[in-house]
C-alpha cells in the first residue's frame, strides 16, 4: 500500500513538473510563464519530497525532507512576486492580449511604490 502511495505522488509529482516545464514553452508572456512555473515546479517538487520522505523511513531524511518542504512553499511564491514586480517595473511587456492592466498608473515612478485604490480616490475627492 505504501509503495502505490509513493508511486502516485512520485508520478504527479513528476507531471505537474512536466506542466511547469510546457508552460515555461506554451505561455505568451512572461507573467504567465511565471505563474504557471512556480505553482506547478512547487506542487511538483513538493510531491516528490513528500514522497521521497515516505520511502525512506528515517527520521533525519523525513525531517529533512519536510524542512525542504516547508521553505520551498514559503519562499517561492515571495520570489515569484518579487521577480514579477520587477520586471513589472522595468516594463516587461505584457501579451498583446492581455485585456486589463489593474497595476497601470498605480506605481510612483520615483519612489517605486504602489499607491492604493484607496489613495486615489482621496485624492480625487480632494480636488
Amino acid at each position: 500500500m505504501i509503495d502505490i502511495l509513493i508511486a502516485v505522488l512520485s508520478t504527479i509529482g513528476a507531471l505537474s513538473i512536466l506542466i511547469a516545464a510546457i508552460g515555461i514553452v506554451r505561455m505568451p508572456d512572461f507573467y504567465l510563464r511565471l505563474s504557471v512555473t512556480v505553482k506547478a515546479a512547487t506542487l511538483g517538487s513538493g510531491l516528490l519530497l513528500l514522497s521521497a520522505a515516505i520511502y525512506f523511513p528515517e527520521v533525519a531524511v523525513s525531517t529533512k525532507a519536510f524542512a525542504i518542504l516547508f521553505f520551498l512553499v514559503l519562499t517561492a511564491p515571495v520570489a515569484a512576486h518579487m521577480i514579477g514586480r520587477c520586471a513589472y517595473l522595468i516594463k516587461t511587456n505584457l501579451w498583446e492580449g492581455t485585456v486589463r492592466d489593474e497595476l497601470k498608473g498605480m506605481y510612483d515612478e520615483k519612489s517605486q511604490k504602489l499607491r492604493s485604490g484607496e489613495e486615489e480616490d482621496q485624492e480625487g475627492s480632494n480636488h
